[in-house]
């Protein structure tokens, strides 16, 4: 993203407010509603006053009192009216930032999402969005409803006696001082304690998302005292939270009750020297009990409105993560890969590296994939090789060097075409809880059951769909739960091979198959190989071994490139990582490679 880090989050911040925009005629309508009801509860003091000096004076009460259960009604109508526009519109604004943020989420580019725990994520996503509207609804339409509130009984009041008013100000004014420096706090310690829950939803979500390591560790204990060690911690900020929020409205309360005792004190004597009429000081003090509850209402929203600030900024930050480039940069015409080219994949003079800091992962590596065939990656750890399915999938950008996909820059590419142009199955297996027929069709959703039975038997799936109990439409839990790891993995490839890519990457695709079923699906990727690239990070020999291409990488340069039989003749590191690494045997070819 360009921009200073000022003009990015003026930019954010006024995106939440342009959601909170859209449904500006609800909260404007619902804040409306609530100012009528005010001005029905306004004038209940002076009716009530009317009542009194007509009881006085022996007149008929029955119209006072009739308009008085009017002012009632009318406070009870619109007020509640108010307080349902203002929630739903505070609901929509919730939906609408949790949908912007899953947005932002899913098209964040993986460096800056990975910067972030994912539990204090879900923290964000969750917690923090909930408090997000009441910053931009209810505490707004808060301060707005009993704001008028108080000024409208401050003005009649005035009108009423300005000595008792000038007193009853006095009062306020201290209270409302102490109220004020109560909700600056209370923000700086909002923000901490969101930071806090959102460290604890961080952790819990690292210790669950590894429990089998842990129990296996014996670190239940230890992660035990771990989690309430950053719970009590949570609660310490909480509990100051909770502090700052329970002395609000004794602060307030105090100034009022002060307020209250004078008035009446200084009132009854004026009322018996004749300053004031009985009536009048009657209505007066209505007034300063009307006002008790919305000016302890305002310094109430004041203090949500700083904890809801504290929330937004959180979302902000979320808000803000980098994207992925969803068009060709330097505006670029978008075009789609030449498939009828002689390479899939080629790398000149590329460079990279995951953080400004970081060591380079890739140096200088330059390297061509052709358009049919098997090319293996071979190579010690920390040479790059995931690297550069990274930068095949434009998951990063190169930080120099060219890269070409099928004949075409990477950078002339929309993402939408460079990913349906090339397929990836991960190390990690990664399955999501659903049907086996929904993390099949993930990438295709639109597939046939034509296509969707060739995937399978192509991924040697076939067997295992028939012994689950409801086929292809059988539930499975978080990560795949319900399958093994080999069917796991299985899965994965069919779903790459779903869409038809005509690269495909694989990231040791056969690490958890049994030797029957890796003989069978390497069958079946020397066959698919013929019509497309199959580019394979290889930590086996029979997987370098069928490769009709091997690159070798090193400190992220390209060693050496060849088949299995030169690079033994040629290369030591890779004679190295044939007799270690990959378990090769020197003079005895493997027992999976299939003739040729």
């Amino acid at each position: 993203m360009s921009g200073s880090p000022t003009a990015q989050q003026t930019t954010r911040k006024s995106t939440l407010w342009r959601l909170a925009g859209r449904h500006r005629a609800a909260l404007i309508t619902g804040t409306i509603l609530g100012v009528i009801g005010v001005a029905a509860s306004l004038a209940q003091p002076y009716v009530i006053g009317r009542l009194v000096r007509a009881a006085g004076l022996d007149e008929p009460l029955g119209g006072p009192i009739a308009v008085l259960c009017l002012l009632f009604l009318a406070d009870a109508v619109f007020t509640s009216l108010q307080a349902y526009l203002v929630g739903r519109a505070g609901e929509n604004i919730v939906r609408d930032v949790r949908g912007l943020l899953a947005g932002r989420l899913l098209h964040a580019r993986l460096a800056a999402f990975a910067s972030h725990p994912q539990g204090d994520i879900q923290t964000r996503m969750v917690t923090d969005t909930s408090l997000v509207r009441i910053t931009l609804s209810q505490s707004l339409a808060q301060l707005t409803i009993n704001g008028f509130m108080v000024v409208g009984g401050v003005v009649l009041m005035f009108l009423i006696d300005v000595w008792l008013m000038l007193i009853t100000l006095g009062c306020l004014t201290v209270a409302s001082c102490l109220a004020l420096m109560i909700a600056r706090r209370l923000r700086r310690t909002a923000l901490q304690n969101r930071e806090d829950t959102g460290s604890f939803g961080a952790d819990l979500q690292r210790v669950l998302s590894a429990l089998p390591t842990v129990k296996a560790a014996r670190a239940e204990d230890r992660e035990q005292r771990r989690l309430t060690a950053l719970a009590s911690r949570a609660r310490d900020s909480g509990v100051h939270v909770s502090a700052l929020n329970a002395l609000m409205t004794p602060a307030m309360n105090v100034g009022l009750q002060a307020s209250l005792a004078i008035t009446v004190g200084v009132g009854m004597t004026r009322v018996a020297n004749g300053g004031i009429a009985l009536a009048d000081l009657t209505a007066f003090v209505m007034y300063l009990f009307y006002m008790v509850s919305p000016l302890v209402m305002v310094f109430v929203a004041i203090g949500q409105f700083q904890q809801g600030r504290a929330a937004v900024q959180r979302v902000d930050e979320l808000a803000g993560l980098p994207q992925e480039d969803a068009l060709p940069q330097h505006g670029a015409r978008p075009v789609r890969p030449d498939h009828g080219h002689k390479s899939a994949v080629r790398f000149q003079d590329v460079y990279f590296s995951y953080g400004p800091q970081g060591p380079p992962a890739l140096s200088g590596a330059t390297f061509t994939v052709p358009a049919r065939g098997l090319t293996a990656i071979v190579g010690p750890s920390g040479a790059g090789k995931s690297t550069v399915f990274h930068l095949i999938e434009g998951f990063y950008r190169p930080t120099g060097g060219h890269i070409e996909l099928a004949g075409r820059a990477l950078e002339s590419l929309t993402l939408d075409s460079l990913r349906a142009h090339v397929g990836y199955v991960q190390q990690d297996i990664p399955t999501m809880r659903g049907t086996v027929r929904e993390n099949l069709v993930y990438a295709q959703p639109d597939a046939t059951e034509d296509q969707i039975g060739e995937a399978v038997r192509m991924a040697q799936l076939a067997d295992v769909v028939a012994l689950l109990p409801a086929g292809l439409d059988t539930q499975l839990g978080d990560q795949g739960t319900g399958l093994s790891g080999g069917e796991r993995q299985r899965l994965s490839i069919a779903r790459a091979l779903l869409p038809n890519p005509s690269v495909l990457l694989l990231d040791e695709a056969t690490s958890q198959l049994d030797a029957r079923s890796e003989h069978a699906l390497r069958q079946v990727l020397h066959d698919l190989s013929r019509r497309c690239a199959i580019v394979a990070i290889a930590h086996r020999l029979s997987t370098v071994a069928d490769a009709d291409h091997i690159i070798v990488l090193s400190d992220g340069r390209v060693r050496a490139t060849g088949t299995h039989d030169e690079l033994l003749r040629t290369d030591a590191l890779y004679r190295q990582l044939a007799s270690t690494q990959l378990g090769e045997h020197h003079g005895r070819p493997s027992p999976l490679r299939p003739a040729r």
